[in-house]
């Protein structure tokens, strides 16, 4: 406190404003900053510091070689015949009779070994391309939640309009780099033709690249064609230019089943992208130990990897991570725990020993915008960012453990990944940011609040947050004292208020329009469920 106060006696000698008027300076540029644009500066980040690891190199290798071991001598349940039949022709052992594949661990790294180390995902906007693999990251928005919440509706079963809402919010920051797929599951749309409308409003609410489900054959089909309209291309060019990605989850534990390996046919048969994600719980899905849930991640992940090659050599694949573990109290999954963050560490070290793209996660498990939010996602992205993750799902809204997709929550994590983009930053060595001239000026016992070489800089010299408020207790107390909550409610109805839909061409919407209404034709079935 001493030094506060000797600050400001100091600065009111030097004739220089307050620390109270700087402040309500920084306050007016934080709220201006909450109202204004995503920036530019946030399309294609890179991550460049050395990554951490758990695992030394002789627990890296132990942990292979036991996926090796779990896939040759145990194998995996491939519960589709056309799937068996592939993986028998590329030299599998298929037991006669049973689902049961085994896998010779020679047949596993040779057809790792054709998977490519980095590749190009194409938007219809080409400036929203993203890169993949090496240094790359990129983050894509919350996917898949069954339930929707904000401070007005309250928790409520997910619904076309706030669906919406999601995928225009997803347009407003330059930080989220593709949507995940959908962010919340508008159960008011029939089942059987929901991709349709789903992926249409896609193509039309944002210029970004996006996920389809593979649900069944024909839907992973019709999500691959919308992509195609989308980029106004022609197939033989989307299959040069992977232009939709789609994750594909293991049955854990080691069984892959008949939608998850269609989807890999269908996308991979045509140069589209495959995350292959095992979803192990140590404690219920996997083991209790982090080690062998690991080690079995790691045999369901390069199982669903080497298939993709099976189907076609170099076809774009990520290697996903997502072991966490349970709560051994009330067997609930548990995120953002020293596990998890050991698991992803440990599962950017396995992903470039086979020099695959790594995708992870953004992860919690809290029910509110609290500081369990905050605090698991803090952990979450720590462990991502020095693990090495290259596309990160779930990047921004997830709540609940991925059962609900917050408005406020998908603020709090865009302001958190644009921390990490500016921590990612390289710091400025150079002449100028070395700022000699300037200590010279200022010498022993000055100050830099008004020299020219702060001047230039204050507007852009430090990342202004969206939702920190820096005001002291009696101004804050005095505005009410606003929460995070309140503050994350107000920011995104403003990003909302201010959303502008990205062009699209006449040509490519009508053409959108055909195919959506013949395939719902052909479908014949109702929009609404009864």
């Amino acid at each position: 406190m001493g030094d506060v106060v000797n600050l400001e006696l100091h600065l009111a000698q030097q004739g220089s404003d307050s620390p109270t008027r700087q402040r309500r300076r920084q306050n007016r540029a934080s709220e201006r900053q909450r109202k204004g644009p995503g920036s530019a500066k946030y399309l294609n980040l890179t991550n460049a510091m050395t990554r951490s690891t758990v695992l030394s190199e002789d627990a890296l290798e132990a942990v292979h070689r036991a996926s090796l071991t779990i896939l040759e001598e145990i194998g995996m349940d491939i519960i589709l015949p056309e799937a068996r039949e592939r993986m028998r022709a590329a030299g599998a052992d298929v037991t006669p009779g049973t689902d049961r594949v085994r896998f010779d661990r020679g047949l596993i790294m040779e057809m790792i070994a054709s998977a490519p180390s980095d590749f190009t995902m194409y938007a219809r906007n080409p400036l929203r391309n993203v890169e993949i693999g090496g240094n790359n990251l990129v983050f894509a928005q919350v996917a898949s939640a069954p339930f929707v919440t904000d401070r007005q509706g309250g928790r409520r079963a997910g619904n076309q309009e706030d669906f919406r809402k999601l995928v225009k919010l997803a347009q407003c920051y330059d930080v989220i780099h593709t949507t995940g797929g959908y962010p919340v599951e508008p159960v008011d749309l029939h089942a059987s033709v929901r991709h349709l409308d789903c992926l249409a409003d896609l193509v039309r609410l944002t210029d970004k690249m996006f996920h389809v489900y593979p649900l069944d054959r024909q839907r992973t089909i019709d999500g691959i064609e919308i992509a195609r309209i989308a980029r106004g291309i022609t197939m033989e060019q989307m299959e040069r230019e992977p232009s939709v990605f789609t994750n594909i989850n293991t049955s854990s534990p080691l069984r892959l089943d008949e939608p998850m390996l269609q989807g890999i046919i269908e996308m991979s048969s045509r140069n589209q992208v495959v995350v292959v994600t095992p979803f192990t719980l140590a404690g219920a899905t996997a083991p209790v130990t982090i080690a062998g849930a690991l080690a079995q991640q790691n045999a369901e992940a390069l199982c669903g990897i080497a298939f993709t090659q099976m189907v076609r050599k170099g076809a774009p694949v990520m290697y996903g991570g997502f072991t966490s573990n349970v709560d051994m109290r009330t067997g609930v999954p548990a995120f953002g725990t020293p596990e998890y963050m050991q698991a992803v560490i440990a599962g950017g070290q396995l992903a470039r020993r086979y020099r695959i793209p790594y995708r992870s996660s953004n992860t919690s498990a809290s029910n509110a915008l609290d500081a369990q939010a905050a605090y698991e996602s803090a952990f979450s992205l720590w462990a991502l960012t020095q693990g090495g993750g290259n596309f990160i799902m779930h990047a921004a809204g997830w709540s609940e453990g991925g059962l609900t997709a917050s408005f406020e929550k998908f603020i709090l994590d865009v302001d958190m990944l644009q921390m990490v983009a500016e921590f990612l930053t390289p710091l400025d060595t150079s002449t100028d940011a070395l700022a000699l001239d300037a200590i010279r000026e200022e010498g022993p016992g000055g100050h830099y609040f008004v020299t020219p070489h702060t001047l230039v800089r204050c507007e852009t010299a430090f990342y202004s947050p969206i939702l920190s408020d820096r005001r002291n207790f009696e101004a804050w107390s005095e505005a009410g004292r606003p929460t995070t909550d309140d503050h994350a409610n107000l920011v995104y109805q403003e990003k909302l208020n201010a959303y502008e839909r990205p062009p699209l061409s006449a040509a490519i919407d009508e053409e959108l329009d055909t195919f959506v209404a013949r395939r719902k034709e052909e479908i014949s079935a109702p929009t609404i469920d009864t």
